[in-house]
């Protein structure tokens, strides 16, 4: 059975201050990604590097479901890599002192065979520190 790897955090804003932070390219680099071709539009793909110079491990992502301030799901992919299609959602959930913010990543069992940087473990390490110190910070300041 594929266990999705879930990620939540309590981010101490309001939700929409996160959705900016997740849908605005400009806001984006400041804690995530330079996705220079993100547009938040059902079925536009955008693509992006690790950073650096290296352009290590291109990732190409398609829109999928968008509920402004709630939920963005989208794909997940390394084509160079592999032709296994993973689905990361990220859902917003208001509370009385700010977000709950829940990440799930569904099927990286499809990367197993590219090494150990595309492990579970190694994803879920990733998405703590994306979102439990990078997005975390950047929107508590």
């Amino acid at each position: 059975m594929n266990t999705p790897i879930t990620v939540q955090y309590k981010i101490n804003a309001p939700a929409e201050k996160v959705w900016n932070a997740l849908t605005d390219k400009n806001e984006m680099k400041s804690w995530y990604f330079d996705i220079q071709d993100f547009v938040l539009e059902t079925g536009k793909e955008f693509n992006f590097y690790e950073p650096g110079e290296a352009k290590k491990y291109h990732h190409q992502c398609k829109i999928l479901e968008i509920i402004p301030n709630r939920k963005l799901k989208h794909t997940w992919a390394y084509p160079e890599l592999s032709e296994a299609v993973t689905t990361v959602t990220w859902e917003l959930q208001e509370e009385d002192t700010g977000t709950l913010l829940t990440l799930t990543h569904e099927n990286t069992e499809g990367f197993d065979g590219l090494g150990e940087n595309f492990s579970k473990e190694s994803f879920t390490e990733g998405w703590n520190g994306i979102i439990g110190q990078s997005l975390k910070e950047y929107l508590e300041k």
